[in-house]
Parts: C-alpha cells; sequence; structure tokens
C-alpha cells in the first residue's frame, strides 16, 4: 500500500446562525483526511471533505461510507480516480488537498505565490447573512467599519422592498466606487418576477446577482442573463454538471456573466480549473469561493486563487468565512482589512 489515511469526522459550530434562503445553518459537519506515506515518514497531508446538507450533490445518507471506499483505492493505487469521483466533489476536493499538502512536505504553503510568502493579501468581500433588517443593517455597518470595499448580502428570506432599502441606505452613503455591492438569491426569486427584481437592484448599482432563480432552468436562465441590466453569476447551477460536454452545453446555452466557483461542490480543484478554463474562452468572468469549510479548506481554496488568478487579483474573492466558527482548525491564515493573507512563518 502506497499511502495510509486516517479518517476524522469534525462538527464547526457557527458562532452566530448563518441564514440562507434554503434554511440557517447552526453546525457544520466535515470530515478531514490525513495522509501519510512510508515514502516521507513524518509527513502528512491533510485534506478536508465538507459536502453542504441538502446541496452538494454529494450529500448522501451514506456518505462517510463513500469516503472510506474512495481513500482505500487511493491507499492502493496512489492515484486519484477524476472519473470515478466527479459526482464526488467534496470528497475529490479533499483528497486533491491532502496529496497537495503531502507533495508540498506537509508544509501550509500549498502554492508558490506572493500570498504563501506573505508578501501580498487576497482581496475578499465582506459577507452579510439573512437576517432581520436589524439585524442585516447591523451586520452591514460592521463590514464597512472593518475596511470592506466589497461587501455581499445574502437576500431572499425577508421582505424584498426591506432588503431594497438596505440596499438604497448603503448607496446614500458609498458610491459604487466606494463600495462594490453583491446579491445572492441562492435561487429565491420566481422565474415570473425574477426580471422585474433584477430591474429595481440594477438602479442601485450593483456589481452582480448570484444565481436569482432555482438550477435547472436553463432557458428561464438563459433569457434573464440576456435581458437582465444587472450581470448574473451562476453558483448552484454548476452544481453536478460533470462532464466537459455538459459544462459547455450549460455555458453556451446560459451565457452568464460570472460564475462563482466552490471546488467542494464544482469538481474539486480539477474541476474548478476546468470550469475557469472553458469560462475564459468565452470571456465569461469567475472568482472563487470557500463553502463554509473549516480552515484547513479555506487555506487550499485561498493558494489555489492564488495560483489561478495569479500575483494580482484585482476581483475580491469569497474567502472570509474562516472566522465563523467557535471551534476551527488553526491555520496561518489572518484576515486585515479587506484581504485574506498568509503569514508564513506563524
Amino acid at each position: 500500500m502506497m499511502f495510509h489515511i486516517d479518517i476524522a469526522p469534525h462538527t464547526l459550530h457557527f458562532k452566530q446562525p448563518a441564514g440562507t434562503s434554503r434554511g440557517v445553518y447552526r453546525t457544520r459537519k466535515t470530515w478531514l483526511v490525513k495522509l501519510s506515506s512510508p515514502q516521507k515518514p513524518g509527513v502528512v497531508g491533510v485534506g478536508e471533505c465538507a459536502p453542504l446538507p441538502n446541496l452538494s450533490c454529494d450529500d448522501l445518507p451514506n456518505y462517510e461510507q463513500c469516503l472510506r471506499q474512495a481513500c482505500q483505492r487511493f491507499c492502493e493505487t496512489g492515484v486519484i480516480n477524476h472519473d470515478e469521483l466527479s459526482s464526488f466533489p467534496s470528497i475529490r476536493f479533499g483528497l486533491e488537498t491532502a496529496l497537495w499538502q503531502w507533495q508540498r512536505d506537509g508544509h501550509a504553503n500549498l502554492s508558490q505565490t506572493p500570498f504563501a510568502r506573505g508578501e501580498m493579501g487576497i482581496p475578499i468581500n465582506g459577507l452579510v447573512w439573512m437576517g432581520t433588517f436589524e439585524e442585516m443593517a447591523m451586520r452591514i455597518e460592521e463590514k464597512l467599519n472593518q475596511g470592506f470595499r466589497c461587501v455581499k448580502l445574502k437576500i431572499g428570506a425577508i421582505d424584498f422592498e426591506r432588503e431594497l432599502q438596505l440596499l438604497r441606505h448603503i448607496r446614500s452613503a458609498f458610491s459604487s466606487r466606494q463600495v462594490e455591492l453583491r446579491v445572492d438569491a441562492n435561487g429565491a426569486f420566481a422565474p415570473a418576477e425574477a426580471l422585474s427584481k433584477l430591474e429595481k437592484l440594477a438602479a442601485l448599482d450593483l456589481h452582480s446577482i448570484e444565481q436569482p432563480i432555482a438550477k435547472g432552468l436553463w432557458n428561464e436562465m438563459a433569457d434573464l442573463c440576456k435581458r437582465s441590466p444587472l450581470p448574473i453569476a451562476l453558483d448552484e447551477e454548476l452544481i453536478g454538471i460533470n462532464t466537459l460536454a455538459d459544462k459547455e452545453e450549460l455555458l453556451d446555452t446560459i451565457a452568464p456573466q460570472y460564475l462563482v466557483l466552490k471546488p467542494s461542490l464544482h469538481g474539486g480543484i480539477r474541476g474548478t480549473n476546468e470550469w475557469i478554463s472553458l469560462a475564459q474562452n468565452r470571456q465569461i468572468g469567475s472568482w472563487i469561493t470557500s463553502a463554509l469549510e473549516s480552515n484547513v479548506g479555506l487555506n487550499a481554496i485561498a493558494h489555489l486563487a492564488a495560483e489561478v488568478y495569479g500575483p494580482q487579483i484585482a476581483m475580491p474573492q469569497g474567502l472570509g468565512t474562516g472566522q465563523l466558527f467557535t471551534n476551527n482548525i488553526d491555520m496561518p491564515l489572518q484576515i486585515k482589512g479587506d484581504c485574506l493573507w498568509f503569514l508564513p512563518n506563524s
């Protein structure tokens, strides 16, 4: 056997309930895979496998059994079977990350980039979860006071007019040059009303909206992307689209303005790179975001973003989730202002 893997379940606890249009998260279950080999005594690579409940295509009742079987096959062959794991993006991502760190001799600085050397931070957006009007207003103020120049709001849970009121409040104090605003509807809008809502949101000079309607409605989404005055980013729409042919068909049919890529949901590291390449060939923008992983997954995603988008990342990434949990796993990551930094000497 070329490798050995230990699997350790870990439940993360949110400091505050995290509200989305699909429900409220209070805990988050993940599995840490710890990879070792006699080839490098004492070297361990750690990856995180973390499917999102009711969202990930590999959120299955027998998930842990599938994970153990995939790890066993990897240990026997020393190779990640990407075809076999195409329907298990979170398992693929965990194995890819563990192998990546093992190949880096166990070091947390996974890439050879200015970010990994602590020379530059990655710009990130401040995330405002759904809540009451008063809660969201307070959270927005906190993010702005912390120095964030890009704020992302989860919308779709309270009255739409109240959400517009919140956004108008920000725009009355900050222009789009001062603060970039993104919204994420998580598919909350009904197709028949989506365009009128997008027109109202566009009047507030927003950057984009993620997933305005439910996934799977390709024709309706394509029509929205064509007619909307507000750029549309696909997120949930990409989940479960695994083959190159299906990815090409989706992008050519819908023609979105942006993709929001989460390696745990969208094919792991290999799948994320494939989406980015296909998007670039079609002049579609993209950014990378975490999917509520612990700092283990967040660290890998940040280094991936640093590699993919180069030394000067202009577009804010969705990497500000490391402070959400009371019992996160220690990693040399720190948010300074509106950037995520890797601290190689800590």
